[in-house]
């Protein structure tokens, strides 16, 4: 009896290797997957707090009038997250959409690219309203020589304020509008982070 109780007791003890390496198995699975969630979440989380503080959305029409227009694709998308943050709304002013473009602009704009009669209504089409913002820069940029400065100056507070304020020459101490040069400001320090941040989805 005493020989048949060894032999079971030394059994379990050669069994428990291997029992030992399966709970190693399974512990070293309900971590790995323990990392994936926390990695999956972490990616998620980042994502949605991206979505709040830089949001980019339209990237296939900016990037298609970026190449049209030959405007730097983060800087249309900077102009649009300083005006709307890539909402459709509408300002005091009258302004409309993701560019906030007035009604009085919008009929320039259609003056200077010989489009057709539009409605106000149309300002609200995200498509509409990046093609004519983005033509509107465009032009802004032309007059003044491709300085980004003097343009976006003259976009937040009109032609005439940037050209007093020097033009193609204004530095953005020149700028007396302090909303302006904050303004100005902001949408660089965007243009920076967009262009890093979204390099695949603008194109670069």
């Amino acid at each position: 009896m005493a020989s048949r109780t060894r032999e079971r007791r030394s059994g379990g003890r050669r069994d428990g290797p291997g029992r030992t390496l399966k709970t190693l198995v399974v512990i070293a699975g309900f971590a790995g997957v323990g990392f994936l969630v926390v990695t999956l979440l972490g990616d998620v989380f980042q994502k949605g707090v991206q979505e709040v503080t830089l949001p980019l959305k339209h990237e296939d029409i900016i990037r298609q009038q970026s190449v049209e227009k030959e405007v730097d694709a983060a800087l249309i998308a900077a102009v649009i997250f300083r005006e709307s943050r890539f909402r459709d709304q509408t300002s005091e002013a009258g302004a409309r959409g993701l560019m906030q473009i007035t009604p009085g602009t919008a009929h320039e704009i259609e003056r200077l690219s010989g489009g057709t009669e539009f409605e106000l209504e149309d300002l609200a089409d995200p498509d509409i309203n990046i093609r004519y913002g983005t033509f509107y820069l465009a032009w802004l940029l032309d007059i003044y020589d491709d300085d980004v400065v003097a343009a976006l100056a003259a976009y937040n507070a009109g032609p005439g304020n940037a050209e007093a304020w020097g033009g193609s020459t204004m530095t953005i101490d020149d700028i007396e509008f302090p909303e302006t040069e904050e303004y100005v400001k902001g949408v660089l320090e965007k243009q920076r982070e967009y262009r890093h941040t979204y390099e695949r989805e603008l194109g670069y």
